[in-house]
């Protein structure tokens, strides 16, 4: 993703007018992290009471690990006790992040959750993504243990069969200059899978659509400001993506910056119905950091030939 390093230089010097929607780029001072409320929450445990742990359970409810819907629930939803239910729903997010599963809010937890990332629920309706087993043979024990991979969506949706060539288009106000990197994603989506892509000349037409949003854009997933959520798209046949305005993006890597490419290479997988991998250097892992870049790995190719049985 990253070859073109000498000419992605000079295009990232003429970056700086990307946005239409005006994404923010002072980076003389360092910008708080809308996680930053974790940090003082540090050591919290259940039977605690501590002032910030309703945005503790705000952020588990976010990403699915929390359900206050249910009656029983409804009145801890914005109260401050680290309860059972919180207790149980951090165990279950150390777990797939494969942290210490001890229920404690402990400084990994923290480091963990305070990571930018997509914002894709990882538990979505009360389900997990579909994850695939695959039997691994310990040769040392001559015995064979389960490891999980790659996720598909709850459902497995998927583009039709007959719908093997897919368009895209850019909402009105995105610029050209944020538009050329978002291309050579599909162009590394193409080459590993059955898919082709080609730009709509009718964008209001097109099967998938990206934009740049800020906070509360009307699809009940506001982004939270910069360095928090960084993009989200809907799995098929949606075909909505959105980049978060307010974040600071490059094309490659730029210190304090996410690549355009990198987080458009995840968020495509999502459009075609892949959830997330617990491959810690998959394209699909939820984390995108500052300052790199990062291209498909087995895991990601792998789970979409699976769901699309090719």
């Amino acid at each position: 993703m990253a070859s073109k390093a000498f000419s992605l230089f000079l295009f990232t010097v003429l970056l700086l007018p990307l946005l239409s929607h005006g994404a923010s780029r002072d980076t003389n001072n360092k910008k708080s992290s809308p996680f930053d409320f974790l940090k003082h929450l540090e050591g919290c445990h259940k039977g605690d009471n501590v002032s910030g742990i309703k945005f503790l359970k705000s952020y588990l409810e976010q990403f699915g690990y929390l359900n206050h819907s249910h009656s029983v629930m409804q009145n801890h939803t914005n109260d401050d006790d680290f309860d059972e239910p919180l207790e149980s729903a951090l165990k279950t997010y150390q777990l797939n992040f494969h942290l210490s599963t001890t229920g404690i809010l402990d400084a990994k937890t923290i480091s963990n959750m305070m990571m930018p990332r997509c914002g894709v629920a990882d538990i979505i309706n009360g389900r997990g993504g579909a994850t695939i087993k695959i039997k691994k043979h310990d040769h040392n024990h001559g015995s064979f243990h389960t490891i999980s991979h790659y996720a598909f969506f709850p459902g497995n949706p998927k583009w039709p069969v007959s719908k093997y060539n897919l368009t895209y288009g850019f909402l009105t106000g995105t610029t050209d200059r944020a538009m050329l990197p978002v291309a050579q994603p599909f162009r590394t989506w193409a080459a590993n899978t059955h898919f082709t892509f080609s730009r709509a000349e009718d964008d209001t037409m097109a099967d998938l659509q990206i934009g740049f949003k800020s906070r509360d854009h009307g699809d009940r997933f506001p982004f939270n400001g910069p360095g928090g959520l960084l993009a989200h798209a809907f799995p098929p046949t949606d075909g909505r993506l959105h980049y978060d305005a307010n974040d600071q993006w490059s094309v490659g890597a730029v210190p304090g910056q996410f690549d355009l490419e990198t987080a458009a290479l995840h968020e495509i997988g999502h459009l075609l119905g892949l959830h997330y991998s617990n491959v810690q250097g998959a394209i699909m892992w939820p984390h995108i950091s500052q300052g790199m870049t990062k291209g498909l790995d087995k895991d990601d190719i792998d789970g979409i030939k699976a769901l699309y049985n090719v």
